[in-house]
């Protein structure tokens, strides 16, 4: 089973709550305020199952809100087995791009994931063979981030380091593993914890005080 590290600020309130005989921290009437929280790692890595567990500990009722777009039936039938799984505690939300036009105030909220969402504005940016500008593409994502932050609310972050391994010879591939690697420090920048998950082992790599 995954642990959660005990010296990180955010995730140490689950912890404190589970010792006082809560189940969560919203049954302890804790107030998450505005906190980020950001969970990257490559595929495969254990960070999606990392984030639902902390999603768990810190609230009985979480919201989960998928990026992935769906595509076809078959799709759509792995994200229903998706929700299943979870259980009816989660509220699960499909949004591709404009996850601020929800309200999410005092909730725990797992957005999985950063990669898929920014794949959307990419491709909705996409006119014909013209490569899509990127420095848009970036400023709008920034932008819907900063709209969906400023709810007060507990945001945890799913994302993929995508630009560890070699440069792809396709133009289009180059320029979202650019984007993505923007977008992954801009989140970073503004999380109060920052965790890597390494062969499903989290290591916080940011605390909250660190935060610029």
């Amino acid at each position: 089973m995954i642990s959660v590290p005990q010296h990180s600020y955010c995730l140490r309130f689950a912890l404190i709550f589970q010792k006082d005989g809560c189940n969560s921290a919203e049954m302890c009437n804790f107030d998450p305020m505005s906190k980020i929280i950001m969970i990257t790692g490559g595929q495969r890595s254990g960070k999606s199952s990392y984030a639902e567990l902390l999603a768990l500990r810190l609230s009985d009722r979480p919201v989960y809100i998928a990026t992935a777009r769906v595509c076809d039936d078959e799709f759509a039938e792995r994200v229903a087995r998706h929700q299943a799984r979870r259980g009816p505690q989660w509220t699960n939300i499909e949004e591709e791009r404009h996850l601020s036009r929800h309200d999410l105030t005092g909730r725990v909220v797992l957005v999985d994931c950063v990669t898929l969402w920014c794949t959307n504005f990419l491709f909705g940016a996409c006119k014909g063979d013209e490569l899509p500008d990127i420095g848009q593409v970036l400023d709008d994502v920034k932008t819907e981030f900063d709209k969906l932050v400023a709810q007060n609310a507990t945001f945890i972050f799913v994302t993929n380091e995508i630009g560890s391994g070699g440069v792809s010879s396709n133009a289009l591939q180059r320029r979202f593993t650019d984007l993505q690697g923007w977008m992954n420090q801009y989140v970073a920048s503004h999380a109060d914890t920052v965790i890597l998950m390494v062969s499903g082992i989290p290591v916080t790599i940011k605390e909250d005080h660190e935060k610029i």
